[in-house]
């Protein structure tokens, strides 16, 4: 399929100055500058997708605007020593409705994850995330959800889809491919104590601000078990990251949105990752396009650092411990990868849920392995095997 007839080129003016300058990320990313020359992705490993969008947003009408200047930002970064091969494929093309940007952007994210290629849309309003969910839709996939969000928007069922709905949206739509979503992040006073019993009805798992914050090594295992990532700037304080239209005082500092980020990109599991609600109206000296920038850079510098050490296939290369709970008998397996040092915890499932058999590794900690010698159960185990079971 020709996904170009979707996309509208750069602007040559701001985005053609790089020839000279062959330490920036300007110069090593394949741009689509030219109508008439489209990027080719078939031979690439990362791809970026601009998606001027607003209609769905909820007050931060102006978001549309964001991914040109996050571009500006990034083509300035210095590179690293990576073997890049990263094309930009410039923005699509807004549909005469919504509904048509969402259809637009799932087909080329179709094309995109057939051809074994990493996506990084910049938005735009997260409503955005469930085009990105529809794309793993039509390739039959279950799929796994987390979203660094200061709340959980589910929406309710009399509201139509929009940055605020989207995940209820996501939770009803049918046939349904979500097996997990977590949030990364949520703050009380967003969501509320309803809010947060529904997503332990749903064993959906949510890890408040503070207890990430805590410890951010424990965030490694949480994204490191996802297909899709959804980013909320809007996550990130305001004294950080002023430019959205929802913003709060408090929230994840800038490091350590760059430090999930890179956790991400260090996933062989991630397929994509979106970037939303940054609103340049909002922006104090394009601060928040500057860190929206180095969070991109942390993110391919953890993509080009993978390991391909997911104990699904082959188990060469880990280390296997086997713990039983002394309380119900229960055996857990552990497995620990020579090569990085993380960890997964393998959790049973029938024979007859096949199409779960990707989602049985669960990502851990040497913490949940702790916990386990412990003679306590693991809470991440015990939530993987009540959706599998």
């Amino acid at each position: 399929m020709d996904i170009s007839l979707y996309f509208r080129h750069l602007d040559p003016v701001r985005f053609d100055i790089y020839q000279d300058q062959k330490n920036l990320l300007g110069y090593k990313i394949n741009r689509f500058l030219k109508p008439e020359e489209f990027p080719d992705f078939s031979n690439c490993n990362i791809a970026i997708v601009g998606v001027e969008e607003d209609r769905g947003s909820v007050r931060n009408d102006g978001c549309e605007s964001a991914p040109d200047r996050i571009r500006e930002k990034l083509y300035e970064l210095r590179a690293s020593g990576h073997p890049y091969k990263i094309v930009d494929l410039g923005n699509i093309i807004p549909g005469a409705t919504v509904q048509d940007t969402y259809v637009a952007l799932s087909t080329i994210m179709i094309e995109l994850l057939k051809s074994g290629v990493f996506v990084i849309v910049l938005g735009g309003s997260q409503d955005l995330t469930f085009a990105q969910y529809l794309a793993y839709q039509k390739l039959e996939e279950t799929v796994n959800i987390v979203a660094v969000d200061n709340k959980f928007d589910l929406g309710t069922t009399d509201v139509p889809l929009n940055s605020n709905s989207y995940l209820g949206k996501i939770v009803l739509h049918e046939p349904n491919f979500l097996f997990n979503y977590s949030n990364v992040g949520y703050q009380t006073y967003f969501v509320g104590t309803e809010q947060v019993e529904l997503m332990e009805k749903l064993y959906f798992d949510s890890y408040r601000l503070g207890q990430v914050q805590r410890n951010m090594e424990e965030a490694e295992p949480i994204v490191r078990n996802a297909d899709i990532l959804s980013f909320d700037i809007s996550s990130i304080r305001q004294s950080d990251a002023p430019g959205t239209g929802n913003p709060s005082p408090n929230g994840f500092y800038g490091e350590e949105a760059c430090q999930i980020v890179r956790y991400a990109g260090m996933s062989d599991k991630l397929s994509s990752f979106g970037l939303y609600e940054l609103n340049p109206l909002f922006d104090n000296h394009d601060q928040t396009s500057h860190l929206a920038a180095q969070m991109l850079w942390y993110l391919i510098d953890g993509y080009y650092n993978r390991k391909s050490d997911v104990p699904l296939k082959s188990k060469a290369g880990f280390i296997k411990y086997h713990v039983t709970l002394k309380k119900d008998g229960q055996e857990i397996v552990f497995y620990k990868s020579s090569r990085s040092e993380r960890w997964w915890m393998e959790v049973p499932y029938p024979n007859n849920k096949s199409r779960y058999q990707r989602h049985h590794m669960i990502p851990c900690s040497y913490k949940d392995y702790e916990v386990a010698c412990n003679d306590d159960m693991p809470e991440r185990w015990w939530q993987a095997f009540q959706k599998l079971n």
